[in-house]
C-alpha cells in the first residue's frame, strides 16, 4: 500500500508517495533487509528537520516578514546562558509591542555561533508596522541586519535553521560543554500553526500510473522542478516519490512534466535529463538515444531486472 501526504499553503502544494506497508506485501517483492547506519540515520533526522522546519515557515510567514541577525558588539565576551537570557528578555519586549499592535508575535530562532566563535542570533518574525525600527530600539547589545523573505518556497532557508555545525565550529563548541545543545537546535512561538497532510492511499496498481504518466500540476500551478525526488529506498527497496507546486501570479495553466524511464539501467528521470549508463556512454552499450515510455513489456520485467523501480 502507498500513502500520499498532501500539504496545502498560501503559495505552494507540497505531494510525498511513500510506502507505508510490510515487507512482503501481496504483489511486492520482498527487499533484502539491510542494518540502517548511523549516517543514514543521521540523513533522515536532518530531512526531517528540515521538512518540519519548511512547513512551519510556510504556514505561519508569508513574503515581506522579517528573516533578522542579531549580532554582538566584539567588547562583550558573552556566555551561551547569557545570550540566552538576552534573547528572551529581547522576545519578552517585542511580544509587548506585538500585543500594543493587537497582533500575535510569531517567530522561529536559532542561535548560532560563527567561524572565528562570535555568538549571533538568526530569527524570522512576521511583520508589523515599524517593526525594523522596534528591534534596533529593543536589541541593545549590538547591532541588527533585516532582510524580507521573498515568498519562495523557503527549501534553503529552512535547511540553513536546521544546518549541523562545520568541522571548526564542533571544535569551538566543546568549549561551551553542556550549553553547546543551545546552539544545533532551533526554537519557535508556541501559537505556530503546524500543518497536518491531507492523505490518500493507493494501491500497488495505481501507483504504476502515477509513475508511468506525466506529473500535471493543478490549474494556476507549475511543477518545480528542482523539488523533484523519486528512487528507491534502499532498506525497503520500495519507490518513492515527492515534488512541490507552486502558485503561478498570472493564472496560467503549469505545462505537465513527463518522468521518463531508461531502457537499460530503468532509472528514471526527468524528460530531456540523461541517466547515469547514458552519461557514461560506455562502449558496446546499445542505448537508445533520449527516454520513452516503458509499457506492458518494461511492467512485465519487473522483479527480473536488478534495480527495477518496485510499485
Amino acid at each position: 500500500m502507498y500513502q500520499l501526504d498532501i500539504y496545502r499553503f498560501r503559495t505552494s502544494t507540497e505531494y510525498e508517495y511513500k510506502f507505508v506497508g510490510n515487507y512482503g506485501a501481496k504483489g511486492e517483492h520482498r527487499a533484502r533487509k539491510q542494518k540502517r547506519t548511523p549516517e543514514y540515520i543521521e540523513k533522515q533526522n536532518q530531512y526531517q528537520r528540515t521538512k518540519t522546519v519548511r512547513h512551519l515557515i510556510k504556514a505561519n510567514f508569508k513574503e515581506g516578514d522579517l528573516w533578522t541577525t542579531l549580532t554582538y558588539s566584539d567588547k562583550d565576551g558573552k556566555t551561551i546562558k547569557e545570550v540566552s537570557e538576552d534573547l528572551q528578555k529581547f522576545l519578552k519586549n517585542l511580544r509587548y509591542q506585538y500585543k500594543k499592535a493587537e497582533k500575535a508575535c510569531k517567530y522561529i530562532y536559532r542561535i548560532e555561533i560563527g567561524s572565528k566563535g562570535g555568538i549571533h542570533i538568526h530569527i524570522i518574525l512576521n511583520r508589523i508596522p515599524d517593526l525594523d525600527r522596534m528591534i534596533q530600539r529593543l536589541w541593545k547589545h549590538g547591532k541588527s541586519f533585516n532582510e524580507l523573505l521573498d515568498g519562495g518556497t523557503y527549501d534553503r532557508l529552512a535547511e540553513y535553521i536546521v544546518k549541523q555545525p562545520t568541522e571548526q565550529q564542533k571544535k569551538l563548541l566543546k568549549t561551551f560543554n553542556e550549553d553547546a545543545k543551545k546552539l544545533i537546535r532551533y526554537s519557535c512561538s508556541r501559537n505556530l500553526v503546524r500543518p497536518q497532510p491531507e492523505t490518500k492511499t493507493y494501491s500497488r496498481r495505481t501507483m504504476q500510473t502515477v509513475f508511468n504518466n506525466d506529473l500535471v500540476p493543478e490549474k494556476g500551478y507549475y511543477i518545480d522542478r528542482d523539488s523533484i525526488r523519486r528512487g528507491i529506498n534502499e532498506f525497503t527497496g520500495y519507490s518513492y516519490l515527492y515534488y512541490q507546486e507552486i502558485l503561478i501570479d498570472n493564472g496560467q495553466q503549469g505545462i505537465p512534466i513527463r518522468i521518463c524511464e531508461c531502457p537499460l539501467c530503468h532509472q528514471l528521470t526527468l524528460e530531456a535529463v540523461q541517466c547515469d549508463c547514458q552519461r557514461k556512454k560506455k562502449r558496446g552499450n546499445k542505448h537508445i538515444s533520449g527516454h520513452y515510455y516503458q509499457k506492458s513489456k518494461a511492467r512485465k520485467r519487473i522483479g527480473d531486472v536488478p534495480g527495477r523501480m518496485r510499485y
